[in-house]
């Protein structure tokens, strides 16, 4: 009878797994169209503070021009090793907080992701790298797939104002209009930095069909209801190191399933971030390769145009 009981038991073990794994799909399923949530007048209070003291301190960094990337801060062994890590290619990355007199600011409804990152991208100029986030109406191809449609909508001197389209996709897909203001600001010969507020952000349901609509504010999943960036740009050994900071704000985790969607929903912050300076890389360093292209195909020997020139 024992033999038989414990024969029994390891049959319902898959059994029971099994079940367990088909729990958590059904919760997983429930919480990809999570219940709409209404940016509150406090959430945004909070975010809205949140921002106006980070914009102090980045404010007070840039007046100070020094240590102007998130690296110089570290001691000196590590600030070296993170150093010798942008120039073999990483992306370092590091998460934020703003404090209020060294206190946690408290978000109700709402949580906030602040992550800051920095590339380098050897043999670049400034001006070239500028011109890569400038050509706003290109965006959708340097950061495909997660922009799928950009545009300039007006230009006045170093302000813009562009649309963004947002494609996120991780278990569940979401897609966001966004619009944009944006300045760009030439501190001294080789440093530069610009200033983006997200004005407008609509979720989009059905994106791409026939039956594609903006949601409203009142129905819309939360996934983003704002965001704010920073971006540094420096000349140094060889090249351009491209920093960009963003504070963004989502609805918060419905009750009972934090362990579950939490380490989800703060990953994509992070991802996107470091895309974002991996795309800008990989696009200025294109436009350099096709540049140096054009450059010796315009070379051609005097005699040899001549010679194509009698063939036409």
């Amino acid at each position: 009878m024992k033999a038989r009981g414990n024969k029994r038991s390891k049959c319902l073990g898959p059994v029971i797994v099994l079940l367990a794994l088909r729990s958590m799909a059904a919760a997983t399923a429930r919480t990809s169209e999570p219940e709409p949530r209404r940016l509150e007048s406090m959430t945004k209070l909070a975010f809205d503070h949140y921002v106006a003291l980070t914009q102090a301190r980045n404010d007070s960094e840039l007046k100070r021009d020094s240590n102007l990337l998130w690296v110089d801060g570290l001691p000196e062994s590590p600030r070296a090793e993170a150093y010798a890590a942008l120039k073999s290619g990483e992306v370092k990355m590091q998460k934020l907080e703003t404090l209020d007199n060294r206190k946690t600011i408290p978000c109700p409804g709402g949580m906030i992701h602040h992550w800051t990152g920095l590339v380098f991208i050897p043999g670049a100029k400034l001006d070239e790298v500028q011109s890569v986030l400038e050509d706003y109406d290109k965006h959708s191809v340097y950061f495909a797939p997660d922009v799928e449609r950009s545009r300039i909508e007006s230009r006045s001197g170093d302000h813009f104002q562009v649309f963004l389209r947002f494609r996120r996709h991780k278990v569940i897909t979401v897609v966001l209009n966004t619009e944009h203001a944006v300045d760009y600001f030439n501190d001294a010969p080789g440093k530069a930095h610009s200033r983006s507020s997200a004005v407008r952000i609509a979720e989009v349901e059905n994106a791409g069909k026939s039956d594609e609509r903006e949601k409203t504010p009142e129905d819309d999943g939360g996934f983003l209801w704002r965001m704010e960036t920073w971006w540094r740009m420096q000349e140094g050994d060889g090249g351009v190191y491209v920093q960009s900071e963003v504070a963004s704000l989502t609805r918060d985790i419905p009750t009972g399933l934090g362990w579950m969607i939490k380490p989800f929903i703060t990953s994509i912050p992070r991802e996107t971030l470091k895309f974002t300076l991996e795309a800008t890389r990989k696009a200025v360093e294109g436009r350099a390769v096709k540049s140096k292209e054009g450059s010796k195909n315009s070379r051609i020997h005097p005699a040899k145009r001549v010679r194509s020139a009698s063939l036409h």
